[in-house]
Formats: structure tokens, sequence, C-alpha cells
């Protein structure tokens, strides 16, 4: 077998759904030994949560779930019982890195907390992933994707629209920020297990998704402070823009006087693009409704695919909206690259998944395991790794410890 990134690193994941979840999934891709943590009976939110298969709900077919949790062994652990607080000590003597979510008032009263945890195994880092970090007024706050793009102001400028009047809150697509401070936290992670091996030392590390959400548009907050503008919703695009095709719609800018003069040969020069009003950029600005309204007038006679090849071809930024199925089933650039990977999982069934956005030569990205069903790897974690018999498993199952 070729030996992964990460063989080796032995990684306990305490989290639900999508970012705690998301940081460990990118450590096991990458050869990590990753052990998930779900409570018994209900397990991660996230088995709750679509898409599922012919949208029909079940715990061990939601594609979020699976997605999230390949190459992990999964095991049930009640922490919040005394023998399931043991067994987790045992845990957490065995891990390199724990990835946890919980609020820091519940992993105190579980005796859990940072200090405690170090006194256990000295060389653990633990990652926490918080709405807003360990220390603050707003450290003790619930949050969801909703709050925190709004709280820490990304909400604000996504989408960029053109409109006259104002527009109210929105949020990104799906789980965007969510996967976002999962990569925070991954990297930070990452820079403590290296300090690790140097100095054997430990440390925490607190992630707040309001910070990793305002880092994603860091700019919005350099203009304000350097500028002295805000960034809104309501904005005018330039000339270009989303452009409406036979089929759909593409996408360009014609933002400096190369791109223009490249586009109109694009256009085949029509007497229209000669006109002072299109003279330079300023221009071409003050008069960008018009300009677009011809724009699209010419573009509705193509295909958005081959409008899209035909612009970048002539070195103007172009692209094309494609939903995500079109992506799936005719993006050449990914069927290239084998981007869409298929996994067997022992219930789900064969599905269609997103790899890794990258590719290491060396120690390439691969699914070793789907993810795990509820409690799979009870008996391989709690008998063959930490010693256990079998029968002390029936008496911890029926304990609801696990």
């Amino acid at each position: 077998m070729t030996e992964k990134a990460l063989s080796g690193v032995k990684v306990l994941e305490l989290a639900t759904c999508v970012a705690g979840p998301y940081c460990a999934k990118l450590f096991a891709d990458l050869g990590a030994e990753v052990i998930k943590i779900e409570q018994p009976g209900a397990g991660d939110e996230a088995r709750r949560r679509g898409p599922f298969p012919n949208d029909i709900p079940h715990p061990e077919r939601s594609g979020l779930f699976l997605y999230l949790n390949t190459n992990k062994l999964g095991v049930t652990l009640n922490v919040g019982s005394h023998s399931g607080r043991e067994l987790f000590k045992q845990l957490v003597k065995w891990a390199d890195i724990l990835v946890e979510d919980n609020p820091p008032t519940k992993m105190k009263q579980l005796g859990f907390d940072y200090e405690t945890l170090q006194t256990i195994n000295p060389r653990l880092i633990t990652t926490s992933i918080t709405p807003f970090g360990q220390t603050g007024p707003y450290k003790d706050y619930k949050a969801y994707g909703l709050n925190i793009s709004h709280v820490s102001g990304s909400g604000y400028v996504t989408p960029v629209l053109e409109s006259d009047g104002e527009l109210g809150p929105i949020k990104g697509g799906g789980f965007f920020e969510d996967y976002c401070h999962g990569l925070s936290a991954a990297a930070a992670t990452l820079t403590a297990l290296y300090y690790c091996e140097m100095t054997g030392q430990g440390q925490h590390v607190d992630v707040s998704k309001q910070e990793a959400s305002l880092c994603i548009d860091r700019d919005s907050a350099l203009m304000r402070d350097i500028e002295g503008k805000v960034l809104s919703r309501v904005r005018k695009v330039g000339a270009g823009g989303f452009i409406p095709t036979r089929d759909g719609y593409a996408w360009m800018a014609v933002v400096d006087d190369r791109h223009w003069k490249a586009f109109c040969q694009i256009m085949g020069d029509p007497e229209w693009t000669k006109d002072e009003k299109f003279k330079d950029r300023d221009s071409r600005e003050l008069n960008v409704q018009e300009l677009n309204s011809l724009i699209g007038e010419w573009a509705k006679e193509f295909d958005k695919e081959i409008l899209y090849h035909k612009i970048q071809s002539a070195g103007v930024p172009a692209g094309v909206v494609r939903s995500p199925g079109a992506i799936m089933e005719h993006d050449q650039q990914f069927k290239a690259r084998g981007f869409f990977v298929e996994i067997d999982h022992p219930v789900a069934g064969t599905l269609t998944y997103p790899s890794a956005p990258y590719i290491l030569s060396e120690t390439p990205w691969a699914v070793e395991r789907p993810a795990p069903m509820l409690g799979e790897h009870n008996e391989a974690v709690y008998c063959d790794l930490l010693g256990h018999s079998r029968q002390e498993l029936v008496k911890l199952r029926e304990a609801g410890a696990i």
C-alpha cells in the first residue's frame, strides 16, 4: 500500500454536521487514522440531513454524512455517562489530535476542558471549533450558518447583484462557510502538529467560525479601513457580467481596453462598437446598461459552452454557468483529472463523490473505506485497540455507554 501523507497520525473526532467532520475528513483522506465518535442511537446530526437517494430519508444514506466521513472508523459513545467518560479518556491517550465542536461550558462540565485533557495526554492537540471561539463576551453563544454569515459581515456582500433598492439578508449557498471553517481548522491543526513533532508539546487550537468567515472576505474589511467604502450587495455590474445565451448564461468581464479590443474582434467589429459612448473604460462604464444590452443581443445566437470557449480563447476573462449535474456529466476538465470517484457503501450503494482539489505525486489521496455505519467499528476500537473484552462491550452497550 502506498504511504500516505499523514500515515501514523491518530485523530479523535467529537463533532457533528460539517465544520468539525470536514476538518477530520481532510486528515482521514490523507492517511490519518480517524475515529469518529457519535451519540448512541441518534448519531451525527448530518445523518438526518439530505440529500438522500430517491429522496427517502435514512440515517445510513445521507449524502452529506457519506461525503464528510469517508476513511473514518466510527464508534458510538455516550461521553455524558461515567463509563463513557472513562472510554473517552482512553481514546484521548491514544490520539495525537482531538477535533471537537462542543460549547466550552459543555466540555468543562464533562471534565474535558483543555487543561484536563493535557494532563491525560501532554502531546495532545485539541482543536476546538465554535461559533465565536473560547474567549470573549460571545464565547457561550450558539449560532448556525446564517448567524455566522452575518455576524462576520460576509453575508452583507454575497452575492453581488444589480439592484436599485435595498436587499434583505442572505447567506452563501449550501454549507460553504462551514467547509471554510473546517479548512481553517485543518490548516491550523497541521501547524500545531508540526510544532508537536519538533517539541513534543501539544496545544489548544481555538477556531472561531466568526473570524474564519471574516477571513473569507477580508478584502471587504480592508476596503472599509483603507478607502472608507463599504461593499454592498447592491452594486452595478461592469461591462459584460452574466450574459443570456441561447441555452443559459455565460459570464465575461471586459475590464480594460485590451479586453474590449479583443472582444470587438470576436463579435466581428460591429459598427456600434465604434460609438464614442464606448471609446474607453470610463465611457463604457457610464453607458454600461446600453452596452450590455447590445452584447446580449449578439450573445443570444450562441450556445453558452461555445460562447465561453470563443471568448476565453481571445484572452478575455470568461466563464459559463453550469448546474452541478452538468459539471459531473460533461465537464472535460474534471474528467481528465479524475476528480469524481465512485464509492460503494453497504447500505447507500455506489454513489459518485468529489475527491480532493489537489494531486500529490508521492502520497496520493485515496478512498480506503466508505463512511462508517452507526457504531460499525465499536468492536475494532474498544476491543482490538483498547483491549476490552467482548463481554465488557455487551455490558457497556446495556448500560447505554456505547
